[in-house]
């Protein structure tokens, strides 16, 4: 009697590698065609059928999930029927779930048309070894992908579709302008630059010479600022947001694509108003009473005659200060200049006497920095001396710790020393010379009625300005105390001014009026 061999019971998987329809499009089904006739063959009884068309490289495919839930929930061990063990896992993740689950007898077999596999100590081993050549293909491929792509940079060869205006040209695995279109990018940069156009209407205007979506309608507003950007135009190749030189025609030139950069910058910023308010002096101070902000309108007296005034906001209460006309103000900031002026002739002679302490002041210290760079040199030197001796068992390890201890710190501080060699002369010559060139700044603006700029002055020098009881107070800080030091000679003064700016001002030349 002839006895009928049981069915071994499994489960069918397959998968292929990318997501788009149009890419191996007969791999799942070539896969499903040939699994069912090896189960045919070998008597297998394929139970439930999984397929997913997703990368193994990384762990989380749904397709793979459900086909481990489905077998770790049946009622008895079920094997895996797949093309390859590639097909089941290409990282270690799934691979290992893979074998754990043999291990527990929750997989009965594993099945492949060209790959043999049982569920014994060589078997496992030989599984986990073809899993590790899938991971090592996929790493290598990854590998081989990116020393391409370095190649093609360097060769200056576009890497991916060609972008718009463009052409992929297979021959020189480049692309190049296309013969139509290329010339409308072109004209588009060119209209876009005579800030005749938003991007709605230049999105129209490449629709009406065909430029337009797959869906035929007009780019939207994202590709258009997208094309208005796209260095690729210049010749350039992106990859990972670095720039590279590409070998392929540029469509525009340079002085085009900045042109456009231009506008598109500006339609970038909010609008400002084409009406200039001539409120000069507003934001210049703050209200004297309750510290409130200085705003400006107009007003009109009895004869019909237009003027600015300048007052509290108000904004943090009442506030009892009267208004002040912009002609009293600027009076009384004129008379501040004034102040501070000094013939040019002086600062002139400022200028050069601070020049000559400044030479003097680094020929002094050329010989102290040298010594100290001949200290750091040697202490250098002891320092290298010291790990030879210690590599060579000539030293104890306690004993080199201590000495290498020292000489860094003797490091540290000879460079410390060094670098505050070139901080010390700036401490006194760059707020000396800032100074000087108020000076000078303060003559011009004397001579002028530009407000704005006066404003820009006093906010720079001074600090903390405030109008109250219709007069201006402006604190002056170090620019006000040297100034009255040298119009004055107060020598009282001269200790705690040159230690504002480290500086002895009894030096000072007499032609500044120094006692």
């Amino acid at each position: 009697m002839e006895t009928t061999q049981t069915k071994t019971k499994c489960v069918l998987y397959a998968r292929k590698s990318t997501e788009e329809d149009d890419k191996q499009v007969m791999s799942i089904e070539a896969q499903l065609f040939e699994l069912k006739e090896f189960a045919s063959r070998e008597r297998i009884e394929i139970v439930k059928v999984f397929t997913e068309s997703k990368s193994a490289k990384k762990p989380g495919r749904d397709g793979f999930a459900k086909m481990i839930e489905y077998i770790e929930n049946s009622s008895e061990p079920l094997g895996i029927l797949a093309w390859h063990p590639d097909r089941l896992a290409r990282n270690s993740v799934d691979g290992g779930k893979i074998i754990y689950l043999v291990d527990i007898n929750r997989i009965a077999s594993l099945r492949f048309p060209q790959f043999w596999f049982e569920p014994t100590p060589q078997g496992k081993f030989m599984l986990q070894v073809a899993f590790g050549q899938s991971k090592y293909f996929s790493d290598n491929l990854v590998e081989n992908v990116k020393r391409g792509i370095r190649q093609k940079i360097r060769r200056g060869e576009w890497l991916t579709l060609a972008p718009m205006g463009y052409v992929n040209n297979y021959k020189t695995k480049n692309i190049e302008p296309h013969p139509v279109y290329g010339k409308v990018i072109k004209r588009a940069f060119e209209e876009y630059s005579t800030k005749t156009h938003t991007f709605e209407t230049l999105a129209d205007f490449l629709a009406d010479h065909g430029v337009v979506q797959k869906k035929g309608t007009p780019l939207c507003t994202w590709s258009i600022a997208k094309m208005l950007t796209n260095r690729a135009y210049l010749g350039f190749i992106n990859h990972r947001g670095e720039w590279y030189d590409g070998t392929f025609e540029p469509i525009i030139s340079p002085t085009l694509f900045e042109a456009a950069q231009k506008v598109y910058a500006n339609r970038q910023k909010p609008r400002k108003s084409k009406i200039a308010h001539p409120f000069d002096f507003r934001g210049l101070a703050k209200c004297g009473e309750c510290t409130g902000a200085i705003t400006a309108q107009y007003a009109t007296n009895d004869s019909g005659t237009r003027y600015i005034y300048y007052r509290c906001s108000k904004k943090k209460g009442k506030c009892s200060q009267p208004y002040l006309q912009e002609n009293a103000l600027a009076t009384q900031l004129r008379t501040l200049l004034q102040s501070v002026s000094f013939p040019l002739t002086e600062i002139e002679e400022m200028e050069k006497q601070i020049t000559v302490w400044e030479s003097e002041s680094i020929s002094a210290n050329g010989i102290d920095i040298q010594n100290v760079k001949t200290k750091l040199s040697e202490t250098k030197t002891k320092l290298d001396r010291l790990v030879s001796i210690y590599l060579d068992g000539e030293v104890e390890k306690g004993i080199y710790l201590e000495r290498k201890d020292i000489l860094m710190r003797q490091k540290i501080k000879l460079e410390e020393s060094l670098n505050n060699f070139g901080h010390q002369r700036n401490n006194w010559v760059e707020p000396l010379r800032n100074f000087i060139l108020s000076l000078k700044e303060a003559v011009n603006l004397e001579k002028t009625s530009d407000y704005i700029e006066w404003k820009k002055f006093f906010l720079k020098v001074g600090s903390n300005p405030i109008i109250k009881d219709k007069m201006v107070s402006i604190h002056w800080g170090d620019l006000w105390d040297f100034t009255l030091f040298i119009k004055t000679g107060r020598t009282s003064d001269s200790l705690r001014i040159s230690q504002k700016f480290a500086f002895n001002f009894s030096d000072f030349p007499d032609c500044c009026g120094c006692a």
